[in-house]
């Protein structure tokens, strides 16, 4: 059962910036809400995570001070915006519903569950000259 929606991926010139959206169903409200990727032959990963009460974000390091994850609450959209591409940013993009978080040294983590199989399509970005 799919459970989000993404949209917004498209093919975008190196330095570009796009706007991702990820619509989720009203159920997940104040879950904890995720984008990952998967680039051609790697495993997907999970780039970002927003907290449900929208005080608290997780950035892997390879997107942290050119992405930033956002949400809005009242239309069920978590965002990802995306600044200063690159070809390595090249994936689909996907968004996910976590199962809860907590702290590891300090740092805020959201936790998925691992055979979590409810992917939405996601949304290609393409970053080429």
């Amino acid at each position: 059962q799919v459970q989000t929606v993404e949209s917004g991926g498209g093919l975008v010139q190196p330095g570009g910036s796009l706007k991702l959206s990820c619509v989720y169903e009203s159920g997940l409200k104040y879950y904890e809400i995720g984008w990952f990727r998967q680039a051609p032959g790697k495993e997907r990963e999970e780039i970002a995570c927003i907290s449900g009460s929208d005080d608290n974000r997780y950035y892997a390091r390879s997107v942290k001070g050119r992405f930033t994850i956002s949400r809005d609450q009242v239309k069920n959209t978590v965002y990802l915006q995306m600044n200063s591409l690159e070809p390595e940013d090249t994936a689909v993009y996907f968004c996910a519903p976590a199962e809860g978080s907590s702290y590891l040294g300090g740092n805020y983590r959201c936790r998925f569950r691992p055979d979590y199989d409810d992917w939405g399509q996601g949304t290609q970005v393409t970053v080429a000259a």
